[in-house]
């Protein structure tokens, strides 16, 4: 296993046989669609996959959600609420899943909290210290657009509309809604056009058509899943081994999610 930094303390430096595969992008470029689509074609062809994002750990994505509603999240707790998010995640969902032999598919990675915090005046060495902790995926796709505005269609389109957050509304960048979201998204889109050149993004032009966009993800993903040998370059465990090590994973996360839920509604 390779970090950005330093691994948790209880994370061992050790061989795997997944991969972890990261759709990163702007908000409302359509990554939670792609991953969906990659997930079943994915599976389809026999692979076994697991999918996890932002806000969905046990531990604090019910937090995070909580704390959002009242829009009064001050900005370092939120960017250390965010990692706390991850790096349980990490811990109990990617690595377990990654050693048991799973694709891990994941809606956004720590470049998205990265990028947010950066556009919010965090340090952006600071930020790169706290997720040291990351696993460096084996191929990172960002589904690029080419401006806030063609966003913005995208959400009035959709119906969706525009989120508080999502539109940087914390920031006071503007008078209303839309004015706002093309600000923030506008920097956002900067940070992350940096990033890739930093951090090696596969570009995929999001800018197409769904079928077009997919069409292209999954040849790209293909390639970075041809070879299944460990990290470090070790040999392929024997299949039947694999099979077994899944459905220990798939156990295990299922107890473990119970047990910690359970815990958690016996403190509230």
């Amino acid at each position: 296993m390779t970090f950005y930094g330093t691994a948790l303390p209880t994370v061992e430096p050790e061989a795997y046989n997944g991969k972890l595969i990261v759709i990163e992008g702007p908000d409302g470029v359509g990554r939670s669609t792609q991953i969906g689509l990659l997930r079943a074609w994915l599976e389809s062809r026999g692979h076994a996959v697991i999918d996890t994002g932002m806000t969905r750990s046990v531990l604090a994505g019910r937090g995070i959600k909580e704390a959002k509603q009242g829009h009064t999240l001050g900005r370092i707790a939120m960017h250390l609420f965010y990692a706390t998010d991850f790096a349980d995640r990490l811990e109990n969902e990617m690595l377990p899943a990654l050693r048991a032999g799973f694709i891990v598919l994941t809606d956004r990675y720590i470049f998205s909290a990265m990028a947010r915090a950066v556009v919010r005046g965090a340090d952006p060495a600071w930020m790169r210290a706290i997720y040291g902790i990351a696993l460096v995926p084996d191929a990172v796709f960002y589904l690029r657009i080419q401006s806030a505005t063609e966003l913005a269609e995208r959400l009035v389109v959709s119906g969706r509309g525009f989120d508080y957050w999502e539109s940087g509304m914390d920031m006071y960048l503007g008078e209303d809604f839309y004015d706002s979201f093309i600000k923030y998204q506008t920097q956002m889109l900067g940070e992350f056009d940096q990033m890739s050149a930093e951090y090696g993004f596969q570009v995929i032009d999001a800018s197409r058509p769904l079928p077009r966009v997919a069409t292209d993800l999954r040849r790209a993903v293909a390639r970075a899943i041809r070879q299944r040998t460990a990290r470090s370059g070790g040999a392929l465990k024997r299949n039947e081994q694999t099979i077994s090590e899944q459905a220990q994973f798939e156990q295990a996360r299922a107890g473990q999610t119970q047990s910690r839920e359970g815990k958690g509604a016996g403190q509230s």
